[in-house]
């Protein structure tokens, strides 16, 4: 088998646009919705997230209780386990290696269907 010589390089905003694709589809909202930033984590990549969270409606909540599991649980339950999903799905998307995600939930948008993954 021939050997290539060479390199592969993932730019900054490639990097990006996965971490606001993996937050946007987790948390319901619009990737545009997602702010992305990068820092050093002893080496490794440190994701901070800011965006708001696909909520159901409340009155939805009202006539069926059932919309908040349906859609992931209550909104620190979904934070917590966003992190872990997040971080393993920018890492399998991009083969770079996250030390971990921060999120700060920035408010709400109400989601039609609830979360669907």
């Amino acid at each position: 088998m021939d050997r290539l010589v060479g390199h592969n390089r993932i730019t900054s905003q490639a990097l990006t646009s996965i971490a606001q694709a993996s937050a946007a589809e987790y948390f319901d909202v619009g990737p545009a919705d997602v702010r992305v930033s990068w820092s050093d984590d002893g080496g490794l990549l440190a994701l901070s997230l800011a965006l708001p969270i696909g909520v159901p409606p409340l009155t939805a909540v009202v006539r069926d209780p059932q919309r908040v599991a349906a859609s992931g649980g209550p909104i620190w339950d979904r934070a917590v386990a966003g992190r872990a999903a997040i971080l393993a799905r920018v890492s399998e998307l991009s083969g770079s290696t996250l030390g971990r995600v921060d999120i700060r939930m920035t408010g709400t948008r109400h989601s039609v269907a609830g979360r669907v993954q």
